[in-house]
């Protein structure tokens, strides 16, 4: 069973290979960088705007009453933005204050401005950011990477957490049966460097597609923004530096050591992180609540905000009754 599982994954990153030079000798892939200010019409119209962390500068939203004792923070995944949230936003924002922004490398935020994509400079950024927004305690949440960084920041500085939300996150080691095309190409020796310079709009379909538990939801404008965010001047150069900078499994000993409310949320239909680790996240969470959407994939906020918000509001209930 090891080798057919090799030989499936093999033959999975040729068709990928395959596709992708297709698309190049089509001529129909050459994408050069965007500038910032060529995006920002489109892509960050208010409530967005841009601060200035450090030298870096971020895509932000800050919504909501400003007198919200707790206030929410959420964290986006790989190659997303700020913008997958938005569903879950314009429900929370009623009664709650959310910030949602773009991690650096991802987004209109843009490349880091040293170059360092690890947890530990995520952790850092994001402890910054509460920093400069004067947040002592939040709400923090995450999907994919997203949750990853979440969690890691809440092992690592637990004061400033009163609670998680987890969607589908990252962490723990695990075998995925579907991988985005435009991750396997970054991730792919030999063209790594060549993506840097072409993107068919067909492959960022492919990996959009393929993260949602019903393809057929994806859109035309969906597609249009995932490939034009990464088109974003430095964001394909990003990406490669971030995958040489994993290191899987460098803080999950500290998962048993939380203890504040942690809501996990999975897609029963999830290709990438299986829903399998999410039990993972709810043995080694103590007192923590996994729910499943049977019919979703990798980024459940994003695929039906409405049925997925609904258990969040019930959890920000619970926690100040």
């Amino acid at each position: 069973m090891g080798h057919l599982a090799r030989l499936g994954g093999w033959l999975l990153r040729l068709a990928g290979v395959v596709i992708f030079v297709a698309a190049i000798g089509f001529g129909a892939a050459k994408a050069p960088d965007r500038p910032l200010e060529t995006l920002v019409a489109r892509w960050a119209p208010p409530p967005s705007e841009f601060i200035d962390l450090n030298g870096q500068l971020v895509h932000l939203r800050d919504v909501g009453p400003r007198d919200d004792p707790q206030p929410i923070v959420l964290i986006h995944g790989t190659s997303a933005s700020l913008h997958t949230w938005e569903g879950w936003v314009n429900t929370l924002e009623k009664e709650h204050r959310v910030i949602t922004f773009d991690l650096p490398g991802f987004g209109l935020t843009g490349p880091s401005a040293a170059g360092d994509y690890s947890d530990a400079a995520y952790i850092t950024f994001v402890g910054a950011l509460l920093d400069r927004l004067k947040l002592a305690r939040v709400t923090l949440g995450g999907n994919s990477l997203g949750g990853e960084i979440a969690w890691e920041f809440a092992a690592t500085q637990p004061a400033r957490v009163g609670a998680l939300i987890l969607v589908d996150a990252g962490g723990y080691a695990f075998t995925p049966t579907s991988i985005p095309l435009a991750f396997q190409v970054a991730r792919t020796p030999g063209l790594r460097q060549i993506s840097r310079f072409v993107l068919p709009r067909s492959m960022v379909e492919k990996s959009v597609r393929s993260v949602y538990g019903d393809p057929g939801k994806v859109t035309p404008e969906l597609v249009d923004r995932y490939y034009e965010l990464t088109l974003r001047e430095g964001n394909r150069a990003a990406l490669l530096q971030r995958f040489a900078q994993l290191n899987a499994g460098e803080y999950t000993a500290q998962l048993a050591g939380l203890q504040m409310p942690t809501l996990i949320l999975w897609g029963g239909r999830d290709r990438l992180i299986p829903p399998h680790n999410g039990d993972a996240f709810a043995r080694d969470i103590k007192g923590s609540q996994l729910l499943r959407f049977p019919a979703l994939g990798h980024v459940p906020q994003e695929e039906d905000p409405a049925a997925t918000v609904r258990p969040v509001q019930a959890f920000l209930k619970s926690l100040h009754p």
